[in-house]
């Protein structure tokens, strides 16, 4: 299952990592909103995969701080 494959792959990331791929998934997310607001975006599913994302990255950066 991808989900698992992506969690699994953020587990083995440093923190910095984690914190920039963060950084990319939100610039990402705003640009999708910009484009959905201008008509311009095709597969608007993915505005909902990278909102999920941003919070899977979150989740990981939250248990790595807490260990």
């Amino acid at each position: 299952m991808k989900t698992k494959d992506y969690l699994k792959d953020l587990r083995t990331l440093a923190p910095e990592e984690l914190n920039a791929k963060l950084v990319e998934a939100k610039k990402e997310l705003f640009n999708l909103r910009f484009q959905n607001a201008t008509n311009q975006l095709d597969n608007t599913g993915r505005i909902k995969e990278v909102r999920k994302d941003i919070a899977r990255i979150q989740t990981v950066m939250t248990e790595t701080a807490s260990k």
